[in-house]
């Protein structure tokens, strides 16, 4: 499995909710939306009438948008690209804070050797634009979907470009589906699954046929240090199905997969603050170690 395949980044219904011409997708989304809002309504019985008005809240801003520049983008213990890159993200935001909608992209800077199907090499840019909800149940649990559609390289191999396809053996489109929750105040589990078997998760049978492998993505932080406004977090993932020895992450048995530590610390630039992270990643399925630096510009 190349990076194309990886990110290119367990019920067959559920994946019917990112296509476009899905009305469920489009009725979930709505219905949330309304129901997300948390209006704080009030009763007026001046005059004998009974009214409902909603307080307005001034302070409320439902978009938010946000920008980092990265030296490379790695993901769930892999090196997504090795270039220099910007992401940015467009978010909407219940008045509750409760539930997001938003979409996230990624583009590389200078371009990653690939293979066309004429067998020439070129370079191709990492491009990618996701699409993720995420709804917090309560202040220490949540549960999120992230449609990831890295399509890096896609026409420069002479493929097609299907920006909503979702077929097993296309590379660059699936689905995760996620719990988070927050154990203490310093440590937090992650679960992500990725469900109908997309872009490769699945294991080739000896008669052909493909198995969907449902891949689970478990990692646990645990914050070691922290002190104004610098602090320093370890992790640990494996990757593991239950229905194959091959994973999405592996290629033969469940392991260990994203093991490092994240060093976070806010920079002040005049009237200006920039949040930092320094993640020390080491892969020891892939036998990849890395340093990757994150800027939050805004």
């Amino acid at each position: 499995m190349n990076l194309l395949q990886i990110k290119t980044a367990t019920a067959r219904p559920l994946l019917q909710l990112f296509k476009p011409s899905s009305r469920l997708f489009f009725t979930v989304i709505t219905a949330t939306l309304l129901f997300s809002q948390n209006g704080i309504y009030a009763q007026d019985t001046s005059k004998g009438e009974v009214k409902n008005t909603v307080v307005v809240d001034d302070d409320y801003k439902p978009f938010n948008i946000h920008m980092h520049l990265k030296n490379m983008h790695t993901w769930h213990g892999f090196v997504v690209t090795p270039s220099p890159m910007v992401a940015t993200s467009l978010e909407y935001n219940s008045k509750n804070k409760k539930f997001v909608f938003g979409l996230w992209g990624g583009a590389g800077f200078s371009g990653d050797p690939i293979t066309t199907n004429d067998g020439d090499r070129v370079n191709a840019n990492y491009k990618e634009v996701s699409i993720y909800t995420s709804y917090h149940i309560t202040d220490k649990f949540f549960v999120e979907a992230v449609s990831h559609n890295n399509y890096t390289g896609v026409e420069e191999r002479g493929d097609v470009l299907h920006y909503w396809s979702y077929k097993k053996t296309q590379g660059y489109n699936f689905v995760d589906l996620n719990f988070g929750y927050q154990v203490t105040k310093k440590t937090s589990l992650y679960l992500a699954t990725i469900i109908a078997g997309r872009a490769g998760d699945y294991e080739v049978q000896r008669d052909g046929s493909l198995k969907d492998s449902y891949t689970h993505y478990l990692e646990v932080k645990h914050k070691v240090w922290e002190k104004e406004n610098n602090s320093l977090t370890l992790f640990t993932s494996g990757a593991f199905s239950f229905l194959t020895d091959k994973t999405f992450y592996t290629d033969q048995k469940a392991n260990i997969i994203n093991v490092g530590a994240v060093y976070a610390r806010t920079v002040k630039a005049g009237s200006f603050s920039f949040p930092i992270e320094m993640t020390a990643m080491w892969n020891p399925e892939k036998q990849k170690t890395v340093l990757q630096v994150d800027i939050a510009l805004f």
